[in-house]
This record gives structure tokens, C-alpha cells and sequence, in this order.
């Protein structure tokens, strides 16, 4: 049982907390919460029946019975909350991504690294059972050999529906920042490393209005790119293309598409944790969906620190680890780079492809 000592109460940690308290209860145990709002830590803790509220990040660190410090603060918070947690002798989960620019993330991986201690974190539903349905076709050679892939995530943003969409627009965000981790660690955890990027960026449009509760009427200056184009050559030698943005109202383009030697797979939200997932083969003549193979196709958030407490316990793999994040994120850094230096970016020699769930 390892105790974990949850940093952040916004919207993404009900279903942390639900699954942790549900799903993965019989391996994680939370400690307590905090929240620099208290209210919200209260909210969280009346919901979910926490009885520990800290009243300070460092109240939180300095409790000998947290194994593994949560962290959901937003993206720009990461890197500090991070560093501290290691700095303190605790293990570290995060959400995405790993930093808000690439030097934090080597930052971090240095840290973990000379204390003896792991990172890991979001995205984790490469292990849910669309994905890993689809790992499986792959290896099982239903595509051939893979040639190409290409990824899509397009909307109109968050300030629409979202209660306080700021921090989309601000350092550490962005759609390739915001959504690319999902889509990188799909591909990375079906094709394999990425050995060169190359892309292009702009800012579409350099306000936004928020018409959503409860700031509706507030206008944001829009500090990052919101329309981001990336190429990727994979270790494998296939190629690759991404196409994230906050700027366009509709497209009717496939989430993920994986292209083979022997037919094409249609992977789903990356998001998400289940189906569909849709073969192509040519004698087939039309995509068919295949039965998902695995467990976790619900919303399974916290699967990835699941599978962090069974590598502490029982020395079984870490997928969702700082190797996979860290990866990710000199990817997404590379195509903004490539852009400004009109360049192409080679990344780091790594082979970060995470084991598959058995």
C-alpha cells in the first residue's frame, strides 16, 4: 500500500480521488489534500471522506506518511510543486506535462535521478484498453510493418464552456502543450521513439473572450501558440504528422491513424480509455471494429500511479514514467524550436516505448 498526499482540488482530481478511493483502493491510500483555496480542499474532502486537510504545501511534505505526492496544480505550477516533492524524499506523480518548458522537465529528471527517487504521471490512458488493443495489433503484425501515422486534435478552445479558461492561453499552455501529451504518448507507446521533429506555429488570434461562467465578459491576451503543425521521423523510420489548435470551429479529420505495410488502424480519443478501434486490411475492403482485448476502458485516471505503486512494491514495470514524459516533452518543445530556428530537431537517443500491459 503506498500513501499518497494529493496536491491540487480542481476538477481533474474528483475522478483521481473516485478512482483512488474505488478502483485502486487495494494499492493506494490518500493521506489528505491541499489546495491553496481551502474551499476547495474542504469540498474535495467532505465529498470523497478525507479527513486530512493540509493547511500548507509544506505541512504536506513534511508528513512522514505520504509516499508519493499527487500533483495537480496547473501546468505552470508543476515543475516547482515537483521539485519541492523530491526535494522532501517523496516520489512524484503529475499531471501533463512533466514542465512547462523542456529545461524544467531536465530539471526534474536530474533531481529524481540524484535522489534515488521516481517521476512519472499523466497522460495514462496509452494503458487503457483502447490503446493497449491497439499495441497489441501493432506487435501483432495486423498492420505490417508501420510506415506513418498521423494525429489530429482540433477545436474552437476552452473559454466557451470552461469556468476559468486563462491558463489555456498562457505559459505552459496552448493546444500542443494542453493536448499533445495525450496524442505523443499515444503514438511514442505504439511506433516507438521520435529522432527528429520539425514544425510550425502562430497565434491566430491575439485576444480571447470568455462567454462562460462565472468570468464570462473577461478578455485573455493569448501569450502562446494556438495553431502548432509538427513533423516526426520515429526511430523506426516511420513519419509522422500532428495538428493541434484552438482556432478552428469544426474539421472532420481522424483522431489518431496508424499506416502500415499491410492495412491502417483507427486508434481512438486518446483521451479516453476505451474504443472504438477500427482495422483496415485490404481484403477486407472496409474498416472493421475489433473487441477491445484489455480492462480500464471506463475513465480510469490514476491507472498510471497505480501502476507506480506496483513497481515500489513488486519491482513490475513503470510505464507512465519521467522516461515517456520527459520524451514528450522535448517533443512538443523541438516542434516550437524547429519553428523559430527553421530547423529540423533531433531528440535525445532514447527508447522510451513503455512495456505493454499483459
Amino acid at each position: 500500500m503506498k500513501r499518497v498526499g494529493m496536491v491540487g482540488c480542481g476538477d481533474i482530481s474528483g475522478i483521481y480521488l473516485k478512482n483512488m478511493t474505488e478502483l485502486f483502493s487495494d494499492r493506494l491510500e490518500i493521506t489528505g489534500v491541499f489546495d491553496l483555496f481551502r474551499g476547495k480542499a474542504e469540498a474535495r474532502a467532505s465529498e470523497f471522506g478525507i479527513s486530512k486537510i493540509y493547511g500548507s504545501l509544506g505541512e504536506l511534505l513534511a508528513d512522514p506518511a505520504v509516499d508519493i505526492v499527487l500533483n495537480l496544480t496547473r501546468p505552470y505550477e508543476h515543475f516547482a510543486v515537483s521539485e519541492e516533492a523530491l526535494k522532501a524524499g517523496k516520489h512524484v506523480y503529475t499531471e501533463k506535462p512533466l514542465g512547462a518548458v523542456l529545461k524544467e522537465g531536465l530539471a526534474l529528471d536530474k533531481l529524481a535521478g540524484d535522489r534515488g527517487l521516481l517521476i512519472g504521471g499523466a497522460p495514462d490512458t496509452f494503458l487503457g484498453a483502447g490503446l493497449q488493443t491497439c499495441r497489441k495489433l501493432i506487435d501483432g503484425g495486423y498492420i505490417g510493418d508501420v510506415v506513418g501515422a498521423s494525429a489530429f486534435m482540433v477545436c474552437r478552445g476552452h473559454e466557451t464552456w470552461h469556468p476559468d479558461p486563462e491558463f489555456y492561453y498562457k505559459h505552459g499552455g496552448g493546444p500542443m502543450m494542453d493536448m499533445g501529451p495525450y496524442y505523443i504518448t499515444a503514438l511514442v507507446s505504439l511506433i516507438g521513439a521520435v529522432k527528429t521533429v520539425t514544425g510550425m506555429s502562430k497565434v491566430s488570434f491575439p485576444t480571447r473572450l470568455i462567454t462562460s461562467p462565472p468570468k464570462k465578459g473577461t478578455v485573455i491576451s493569448v501569450d502562446v501558440p494556438t495553431y502548432v503543425t509538427g513533423l516526426m521521423e520515429f526511430s523506426s523510420g516511420a513519419v509522422g504528422t500532428i495538428f493541434t489548435t484552438f482556432d478552428v470551429f469544426a474539421a472532420q479529420v481522424p483522431r489518431i491513424e496508424i499506416y502500415g505495410s499491410k492495412g491502417t488502424l483507427s486508434v481512438p480519443d486518446p483521451n479516453i480509455f476505451g474504443g472504438p478501434v477500427l482495422l483496415y486490411r485490404p481484403e477486407d475492403g472496409s474498416f472493421r471494429e475489433m473487441p477491445l482485448l484489455f480492462d480500464y476502458s471506463e475513465n480510469s485516471r490514476g491507472l498510471g500511479l497505480y501502476d507506480m505503486a506496483k513497481h515500489l512494491e513488486d519491482g513490475t514495470p513503470f510505464r507512465a514514467s519521467w522516461k515517456l514524459m520527459l520524451h514528450t516533452l522535448e517533443v512538443m518543445d523541438g516542434f516550437e524550436r524547429a519553428y523559430q530556428e527553421k530547423a529540423f530537431i533531433p531528440m535525445k537517443p532514447v527508447t522510451p516505448r513503455p512495456e505493454p500491459l499483459s
